[in-house]
């Protein structure tokens, strides 16, 4: 298992990437792929048409989202952990991500930057 924790910036205010992250209808403008989401503690959800699911864990307004990841077969809880804050150029993003299977680890530190904040990055950056 392994943890992987980075930051990012993104164009947007720490409120807008906030709700681009946890409403669904806003998910699939960013991602092009259907979302299930809620702000409700303990209900599961799923991201790009199914890939990802989990259960969210602890939700804090404009500044900070927790989420079980869901792997098979895996004993410890894969949590991540995305934070926001206020930034010059719009809003800095700290993730962390723990217990990634090692098998999937590069796939998933290229789809955190490519997939999940290259593709935010994106639609934020269009908007403007």
């Amino acid at each position: 298992m392994k943890d992987y924790k980075k930051y990012y910036t993104l164009p947007a205010s720490p409120e807008d990437v906030y709700l681009a992250l946890t409403i669904p209808q806003s998910i699939k403008l960013w991602t092009g792929a259907e979302a299930e989401m809620s702000e409700e503690v303990g209900t599961e959800f799923s991201l790009f048409d199914g890939d990802i699911v989990g259960k969210n864990l602890e939700f804090e307004y404009g500044k900070k989202i927790v989420q079980q990841w869901y792997f098979d077969g895996q004993e410890e809880d894969s949590v991540v952990t995305i934070k926001l804050h206020e930034h010059k150029s719009g809003c800095s993003v700290e993730l962390r991500h723990s217990n990634i299977p090692d098998e999937v680890y590069d796939e998933f530190v290229e789809g955190w930057d490519d997939n999940y904040f290259g593709e935010l990055r994106e639609f934020f950056e269009e908007e403007d």
